[in-house]
C-alpha cells in the first residue's frame, strides 16, 4: 500500500501531516526493533524520506493558494462594497429626481424606481417594486381608479394602445389622473435594450395653458364681436340646434326689429315668424326653403334670395353651413344697387332704341348711297359708253385731215389734238374699268398665264418710253406660268410699269420675280422721288396725284386705283414699299400654277360643296339657346331647312302644327326635365316611321352608347366637330323595321 493511499484528500492540511507523521514514527520503531536483514525497513525509510519531501511541497503550494484565495475575496469584498455603494449612489441620484422614475431591463422587467413613481396612484403604487414585468406595470395601472380615462374607452382598450405605442421607438403622452391633475408619460431606451419611463407632473403648463386658450378664445370672441358691429350687413349666428348664439346691432336696424328681441338661444322658427310679418318673399318657394334649410342638421349647399321690406326697401339674404353644423345668415341692403341697375336699365332701353333708331337711319343712308353709288356706276358706264362713239368718230375725221393739211403748223394743231382725244379715250376706258369693278359685276376668267412672256410683252412695249427719259430699264424674269386672269394681270402690270416710268426722272426701273413657296411675287421697282408714308394709303384713290408736274394727258391719277381694285378682285395682295428721295417698288403676290388659288381673305374657306344639305329638312331639339341657334346657322349654311325646338314638347307640339315628317332628327340627349333625345327618338319613330336620327352629348357613359347602338342612331360628342356632323346627317341610316 502507497503513503498516497492513507491520506484522505477530503482531510485538511493539518489532518494529512499528522496522518503522515503518524505513519513515519510508526516505522522508525518498527525498523529499530527488527533488525533488517533483507533492506525491506531501509527502503521503507526512504519512503518515508519521499512522502515527507512531498507533503513539505504540497504544504507550500496549499500556502500559496491560500494566499491567492485570501487576495482575491478581499478584492471582491472591495468589488462589492463599490457596487453596493454605486448601487445607493444611483437610488440616491434617482429619488433626487422632481419625476418620476423606473428603469427596465431587456426584458421588460422593472429593475428599480424611485418613490415618486406612480405616487398618484396610492392604490397600485406599492405594487411597483423590481421584478415587476411592464406588461403587469401597464396593466395595474389602467385599472387604477385614479387614471382618468377619455370617454367612450374601457381599461382593456387603455391598455392595449399603450402597449402599441411602447413599441415605438420614442413615446410621449399626457395621462389625465383624479384631481384635475395630468401627467405627462415619456420613455427612453437604454443602449442595452432596456427602457426609463419618466413621469412628469404637468398640472402647472396645462392649467397655465387652459387659461390661455380662454383668454384667447375671450379675445377672439370680442374681436368677432367688434367685427360684427363694423359689418354693413346684418348678421345672425345660430348653433346646431338651430338657436340664436350670436348677433350685431345691424340685425335689427334691417329688420326693424328692437333688439331686446334677440336673445341667447332664440329659436330661429320663433325669429322666422316675426320676419315673416315685415318681410315680402319673392315666391312662397323661397320662404319654404328658407325653413327647410335651417331645420336641416347635416351639411346643405349655401341659400341665397332677395325679399323685400316695406315698399322702399330690399334686401339680399344670404345662409351659409358652419363646421360645427350650425348656420349664419346675412342680410344686405341692395337697395340702391337695384334702383341703379333699374335706371341703368332703363338708360340701356332708351339707348338701346336710339342705336335702333340710328341703325334704321344709317341702312337707309347706306341703301341710299349704295343706290346712288349703282346709279353711279351705271351712269358712268353708259356716259363712257356713249362718249366714246364721237371720239372715235372724231379720231377718224382728224386722221383724215392729216392727210389733207400741207401746213406743218396745222399738222402739230391736229397732232396736240388727237392726243387729246386719246387722252380723254383712256380716261373713259379706266372710267369704264373702275365702274365695272365697282360694280361687283366684273367677270373673272382664271387660266394658267406664261409670267414670264407677259413680262417681256410689257418691256417691249415700254422700252420706246424709257429709251426717250434715258432711263436705264431692265427685266429680271424667269418662265413661270401662274394662275390668274390675263386681262386684268396684264392691266395691272401695265399701270404699274406706266407709273413707275412716268415718274422716274432718272436712274433705273426694274422688273423681276421672286419665287416664295406656293407663290411668286413680280416687282416693280424704279428710282423715282419716292411716296411719304402719310401718302402711301392715298395713292390708290381715284384722281390723287402725288406729284404735281404730271399733266392731265400723262393721267388723272386712276392707274392707281385700278391696280388697287383688280388685285382685290383677283385676291393677288398687293404692297407698296417707298423711301421718299430714293425710289418706290410695288409688289404683286400671285399664285404659280400647279398650287390652288389662295382663298379670299375675307371670307372664311368653304366646303367644296356649299350645300351638302340642301331640301333636307332637320329636326333640332336642343335645350342649350345659343349652342342651338350655332347648329341651327351651321345647317342653314349647309342648305338644310331646320326646326328648331328648346324641348321634346315643343317638337311633338311642332311637328303636329305643320304635319310634317323631318328627314333627320337631330336631338340632344340630356334635355329639360328629365326628358333624354332617345325617349324623343323613339316617340317619333312610333307616329312617323323609321325616321334617320343623330344623338349629340356630352356624356360618355357607355350606357349612352350602347343605347344609340340599340337605336341606329350615330352618337356625336360635344364639343361637335363639323365635319363629322356633317357626315352624320348625310349618312344617317333608316332604322331596321
Amino acid at each position: 500500500m502507497e503513503a498516497r493511499a492513507l491520506v484522505d484528500p477530503k482531510d485538511t492540511l493539518e489532518r494529512q501531516n499528522a496522518k503522515l507523521l503518524t505513519i513515519v514514527g510508526t516505522l522508525m520503531r518498527r525498523a529499530e526493533a527488527r533488525p533488517d536483514t533483507t533492506g525491506v525497513a531501509y527502503a521503507q525509510f526512504e519512503r518515508a524520506v519521499r512522502l515527507e519531501e512531498e507533503v513539505r511541497a504540497r504544504t507550500l503550494e496549499l500556502e500559496h493558494a491560500l494566499d491567492l484565495l485570501n487576495t482575491s475575496n478581499a478584492s471582491l469584498a472591495r468589488a462589492n462594497a463599490e457596487a453596493q455603494a454605486a448601487r445607493a449612489n444611483l437610488a440616491n441620484a434617482i429619488e433626487t429626481v422632481q419625476e418620476g422614475f423606473a428603469l427596465f431591463d431587456a426584458n421588460e422587467t422593472l429593475v428599480l424606481c424611485n418613490t415618486r413613481f406612480g405616487k398618484h396612484m396610492r392604490d397600485v403604487h406599492h405594487l411597483f417594486k423590481p421584478g415587476l414585468p411592464f406588461a403587469d406595470y401597464v396593466r395595474i395601472v389602467s385599472q387604477s381608479p385614479f387614471l382618468e380615462l377619455p370617454d367612450g374607452t374601457t381599461p382593456q382598450e387603455w391598455q392595449d394602445r399603450r402597449m402599441t405605442r411602447h413599441r415605438e421607438q420614442h413615446v410621449v403622452f399626457n395621462a389625465r389622473m383624479a384631481g384635475d391633475r395630468w401627467l405627462q408619460v415619456s420613455e427612453h431606451r437604454t443602449p442595452d435594450g432596456g427602457t426609463v419611463v419618466l413621469q412628469t407632473d404637468v398640472t402647472d403648463m396645462m392649467l397655465i395653458e387652459r387659461q390661455e386658450r380662454e383668454r384667447l378664445l375671450d379675445d377672439q370672441a370680442r374681436l368677432i364681436k367688434a367685427t360684427l358691429e363694423h359689418l354693413k350687413q346684418g348678421v345672425g349666428i345660430f348653433d346646431r340646434e338651430a338657436r340664436l348664439v350670436g348677433w350685431n346691432r345691424r340685425l335689427g336696424e334691417l329688420l326693424s326689429i328692437p333688439l331686446r328681441r334677440f336673445r341667447l338661444g332664440l329659436p330661429f322658427a320663433t325669429i322666422f315668424e316675426q320676419l315673416s310679418r315685415k318681410l315680402a318673399f319673392q315666391s312662397a318657394a323661397d320662404a319654404e326653403a328658407l325653413c327647410t334649410w335651417a331645420s336641416q342638421t347635416r351639411a346643405r349647399a349655401a341659400l341665397t334670395f332677395e325679399v323685400e321690406l316695406g315698399a322702399d326697401r330690399i334686401l339680399a339674404v344670404f345662409a351659409q353651413t358652419m363646421p360645427d353644423g350650425g348656420f349664419v345668415i346675412s342680410f344686405t341692403d341692395i337697395t340702391t344697387e337695384r334702383r341703379a341697375l333699374r335706371a341703368i336699365s332703363q338708360v340701356n332701353e332708351t339707348l338701346e332704341r336710339r342705336v335702333q333708331d340710328r341703325t334704321l337711319e344709317l341702312r337707309d343712308a347706306l341703301a341710299d348711297a349704295e343706290r346712288a353709288n349703282a346709279s353711279k356706276s351705271r351712269f358712268v358706264a353708259a356716259a363712257s359708253h356713249d362718249l366714246l362713239q364721237p371720239l372715235s368718230a372724231a379720231k377718224l375725221y382728224m386722221a383724215a385731215l392729216d392727210s389733207d393739211l400741207d401746213n406743218d403748223e396745222h399738222r402739230d394743231r391736229l397732232a396736240k389734238a388727237s392726243s387729246a382725244l386719246q387722252s380723254v379715250e383712256d380716261i373713259l376706258g379706266a372710267l369704264l374699268d373702275i365702274s365695272r369693278l365697282d360694280s361687283g359685276r366684273a367677270a373673272v376668267h382664271r387660266a394658267q398665264i406664261p409670267l414670264g412672256v407677259l413680262l417681256r410683252q410689257l418691256h417691249d412695249e415700254f422700252a420706246p418710253a424709257a429709251r426717250d427719259k434715258n432711263l436705264r430699264f431692265d427685266l429680271r424674269a424667269p418662265d413661270i406660268t401662274v394662275q390668274s386672269d390675263a386681262t386684268y394681270l396684264r392691266r395691272i402690270l401695265q399701270n404699274l410699269i406706266a407709273n413707275a416710268l412716268r415718274y422716274t426722272d432718272q436712274g433705273r426701273v426694274l422688273i423681276g420675280t421672286r419665287r416664295r413657296g406656293d407663290c411668286v411675287t413680280v416687282e416693280i421697282w424704279d428710282t423715282g422721288p419716292g411716296i411719304a408714308l402719310d401718302q402711301q394709303t392715298k395713292v390708290f384713290d381715284e384722281f390723287h396725284r402725288i406729284h404735281a408736274p404730271a399733266s392731265p394727258a400723262e393721267g388723272l391719277g386712276l392707274g392707281l386705283a385700278i391696280v388697287e381694285r383688280a388685285c382685290r378682285l383677283l385676291d393677288h395682295p398687293l404692297s407698296l414699299q417707298s423711301d421718299p428721295g430714293r425710289g418706290t417698288r410695288f409688289c404683286v403676290t400671285l399664285p404659280l400654277a400647279c398650287a390652288p388659288a389662295a382663298p379670299n381673305p375675307s371670307l372664311p374657306p368653304v366646303p367644296p360643296d356649299r350645300t351638302p344639305l340642301a331640301h333636307r329638312i332637320i329636326l333640332l331639339v336642343e335645350n342649350d339657346a345659343e349652342l342651338r341657334e350655332a347648329i341651327t346657322m351651321t345647317l342653314e349654311n349647309w342648305g338644310a331647312e331646320v326646326l328648331s325646338c328648346g324641348s321634346d314638347v315643343e317638337a311633338l307640339d311642332l311637328l303636329r302644327e305643320i304635319d310634317i315628317a323631318p328627314d333627320v332628327v337631330l336631338a340632344d340627349y340630356q334635355l329639360e326635365n328629365g326628358a333624354t333625345g332617345t325617349d324623343l327618338i323613339s316617340v317619333l319613330r312610333a307616329l312617323y316611321g323609321p325616321l334617320p336620327a343623330c344623338v349629340i352629348t356630352a356624356n360618355r357613359d357607355p350606357e349612352v352608347t350602347a343605347l344609340c347602338q340599340r337605336l341606329q342612331a350615330p352618337l356625336l360628342h360635344k364639343p361637335l366637330d363639323l365635319e363629322h356632323l356633317q357626315k352624320a346627317l348625310q349618312n344617317a341610316p333608316n332604322p331596321d323595321a
